[in-house]
């Protein structure tokens, strides 16, 4: 059965802003993170991004791979820089990552790109 991926991407946003009602330091100290790491710097942010979906493809995390294609995206990724990237998960993660290439990142990719043309 196909998972709704913007589903998915809302329900990730919205569980951290839940969160945050209760345990805003720790989502704080998070987002503040993330925003750091994903900044611009020696590698920028489209290149982080792309590495962010190898290793959600590779860890099999559904919810990081709906969020980092979506970044990535957003970022100006191509759908080809995106399955290379996840290409690379596979050479490690083997069938298990190319099983979540084929349908949930493909399916994120689809649902997504859209968004940014």
């Amino acid at each position: 059965m196909k998972k709704d991926v913007r589903q998915m991407l809302h329900d990730f946003t919205s569980g951290l802003a839940t969160l945050a009602e209760t345990n805003g330091d720790s989502v704080d100290a998070f987002m503040n993170l993330l925003g750091t790491n994903y900044a611009d710097g020696a590698l920028d942010t489209k290149t982080k991004e792309l590495i962010s979906v190898a290793i959600g493809a590779y860890n099999r995390c559904e919810y990081c791979i709906v969020f980092h294609v979506y970044k990535a995206l957003e970022a100006g990724a191509t759908r080809e820089q995106i399955l290379e990237s996840a290409m690379v998960a596979v050479a490690f993660g083997g069938g298990p990552s190319m099983a979540y290439s084929v349908t949930l990142l493909k399916d994120s990719i689809d649902e997504f790109e859209q968004d940014f043309k």
